[in-house]
């Protein structure tokens, strides 16, 4: 189990932290706090029911952290085991993530997926997005895996899609010559792009487009 006490910094407020596994009693707070994360247009059936919640828990305790500050609920990671091939064929959300209930974890994969990462707005200028990627990061070390893996949406792709496909979106915005609220934070944290995966989601801002990415466990060749 996971458990990992800090100060996250209100600019130069230390703020007591806490990241752990969820379990039952957090439920109702869980999806408060993707109701906060992913307003509308999102689409509001992908936020977390209670039985998908449960799944996590009865699947891979491991990889479902939630973080608290002050002791209220802030935000939550939850991912996967799963094989990944680098040469494998393109995936969608759903399909990877089991509809989001992760009944397709596999306990001897080679990867840790990260299926969603949400933080409730107000604390969204704490850190604590990264720090929860982080405690991904340790959960790959310690269960000697290849690597971590996920797909970022792009919210930022709508306004260039008349212009520019999703590949060369991507491109720019690892270039510095444009900016994403999600994969641009996923760069900060050290993740690698791989490619572009079209109908990950449903996600209009994204056009369904998602980037993969990866971060690769330093301690393996």
């Amino acid at each position: 189990m996971y458990r990992k006490a800090f100060y996250a910094m209100d600019r130069a407020t230390p703020v007591p932290a806490l990241i752990r596994n969820y379990g039952e009693a957090d439920f109702a707070g869980l999806i408060e706090i993707q109701s906060e994360a992913f307003p509308p247009p999102y689409p509001s059936d992908l936020w977390w029911n209670e039985e998908q919640l449960a799944s996590h828990i009865a699947h891979f305790p491991e990889g479902a952290l939630c973080i608290e500050v002050n002791g209220e609920l802030a935000g939550s990671v939850t991912s996967l085991l799963m094989d990944y091939q680098p040469l494998g064929k393109a995936h969608s959300w759903p399909a990877v993530t089991d509809d989001g209930y992760i009944r397709n974890h596999k306990q001897d994969g080679n990867s840790l997926y990260v299926a969603d990462i949400c933080v409730r707005p107000k604390y969204r200028k704490l850190g604590l997005g990264r720090e929860l990627i982080a405690s991904l990061y340790h959960v790959v070390v310690q269960l000697q895996l290849d690597r971590l893996l996920g797909a970022g949406r792009m919210p930022g792709y709508h306004r260039y899609a008349a212009e520019m496909s999703a590949e060369r979106y991507l491109e720019e915005v690892v270039a510095g010559r444009l900016q994403d609220p999600v994969i641009t934070f996923l760069l900060r944290c050290g993740r690698t792009p791989l490619g572009v995966a079209d109908n990950y989601i449903e996600d209009e801002e994204s056009r369904n487009y998602a980037a993969l990415m990866e971060w690769r466990n330093p301690f393996k060749a």
